[in-house]
């Protein structure tokens, strides 16, 4: 999965958070409102049978059932009866108080969603019920009792059910702007750290290039500004270990050649035409390894300057002059241009499609443009390479020929320069046996279609 941006997830992030924030504003104001209109029900039913209890006073049967019947409605019915319809055990709707007289009863059930009396629910889950039914969102049954002046009950049932939800266009309003506030700021704060950051790892891309030092971004937090500090102190010790080691390595192998040429016109004093040979070969191979450490010295300096260079035509004229001496190499590229150190670059080539020629038997060429970058697949005709030696024989003087002789194993150099040269330039080299048999070597190089 691709990886967002800091933008994006914290963006997101608050996105989720705000949400949820206001899912709890909802939910708690749906909580007072349901409760706030269950009160003024009950409390407007309460007044009602109050006042209708005291109209009951010292009236006839037959006009107290009429009074009766005619206050009664679907939602809220009145009876008159001998007995309370409420026992000695039923709690007290608290919201009532200061509605009822003191010697009246009440108690509210709940009721299911088809308007039936509910069994009382596990004991686990008894506080959810009186939960809902204080907050008002659930269905419920209101009972009261209250006492007449002539012995007997007037007996009230209510039912109420759950209130409709309604967002007042202010809390909707309000939610909407808080989330583009919130969103704005987020943006405009994230950009002051992400766009210094963008630059800081654009520049970061340039280093190890045969180019000048980047020009690392200034301002942004102070973080960011110290975390680009700190990458330019460390590419100027970076910069500054390879050269001198690069320098140390050069002259080394440059004062190694005059030693060789005493000790070889020496050789070619001695009387025993064995021995002789013998020495002179032995002083070749210290001078093929001597010209291969500069060879590899020279690859990963950077005296010299970059040039544009039509790639495709330098890997066309590697493989024709390699295949007038070996199998064949064969090239397919359309033409790309790339900045590039031109002598280094061919010598990392030579070195790569030599070693395809040399031990795969020949070689076929591809250049491919992929995004940002270009790609060079290198597939020869021989066995391949154990896979654990893949990575292995970018070391140094490592050879997989067994014999010692370096014509046939040459000094183990060849991948190594290569693989510095192409890093020395932003991009590389790996090595992979390819299913159907041979090996590949495949190179890849930044490009930008700006050049």
């Amino acid at each position: 999965m691709r990886p967002r941006s800091i933008r994006a997830q914290l963006g997101l992030l608050i996105f989720l958070a705000f949400v949820v924030a206001q899912g709890l504003a909802v939910w708690l104001f749906t909580d007072e409102r349901g409760a706030a209109i269950r009160a003024a029900q009950q409390g407007e039913t309460a007044d009602r049978a109050v006042a209708l209890s005291e109209a009951l006073t010292d009236t006839s049967a037959e006009t107290r059932d009429a009074i009766l019947s005619a206050s009664s409605s679907p939602a809220v019915r009145f009876a008159y009866g001998p007995d309370p319809l409420i026992g000695d055990s039923g709690l007290e709707i608290a919201s009532l108080k200061g509605h009822l007289p003191e010697n009246a009863r009440s108690e509210e059930l709940a009721l299911s969603r088809h308007g039936d009396q509910r069994a009382e629910p596990p004991a686990p889950f008894s506080w959810l019920r009186q939960r809902m039914l204080r907050a008002g969102i659930a269905p419920s049954e209101m009972h009261l009792s209250l006492p007449l002046s002539d012995g007997g009950w007037l007996n009230v049932s209510a039912r109420f059910q759950r209130p409709d939800l309604q967002l007042p266009p202010v809390l909707v309003g309000t939610a909407l702007l808080s989330l583009l506030l919130i969103l704005g700021t987020l943006w405009i704060g994230l950009r002051s750290i992400t766009g210094p950051l963008r630059r800081l790892a654009e520049a970061a891309e340039g280093f190890g290039l045969d180019r000048d030092p980047p020009e690392m971004p200034e301002g942004g937090p102070l973080e960011v500004q110290a975390l680009s500090d700190a990458l330019a102190r460390m590419h100027e010790r970076l910069s500054r270990m390879i050269a001198d080691r690069t320098q140390m390595l050069a002259a080394l192998g440059h004062d190694l050649r005059s030693p060789i040429t005493a000790l070889r016109l020496r050789a070619e004093m001695v009387d025993d035409d064995e021995t002789r040979e013998r020495m002179a070969t032995t002083l070749d191979e210290m001078q093929d390894m001597v010209e291969a450490t500069l060879a590899y010295a020279r690859g990963v300096s950077t005296d010299q300057p970059t040039e544009p260079v039509d790639l495709s035509t330098m890997l066309h004229q590697i493989a024709a002059d390699l295949s007038e001496s070996g199998p064949v190499l064969s090239v397919e590229a359309a033409p790309i241009t790339l900045p590039l150190r031109n002598v280094a670059m061919r010598r990392a080539f030579r070195n790569l499609l030599g070693n395809a020629q040399r031990y795969g038997y020949g070689a076929r060429v591809e250049l491919s443009v992929g995004d940002g970058h270009v790609q060079v697949d290198i597939d020869d005709n021989g066995p391949g390479i154990p896979d654990e030696d893949l990575e292995r024989v970018f070391d140094p003087f490592v050879r997989l020929e067994d014999s010692r002789s370096l014509d046939t194993g040459g000094t183990g150099l060849g991948l190594p320069i290569a693989r510095s040269i192409l890093r020395a330039h932003g991009g590389d080299v790996v090595l992979m046996n390819r299913p159907k048999g041979g090996l590949r070597a495949r190179v890849t190089l930044p490009y930008s279609s700006e050049l």
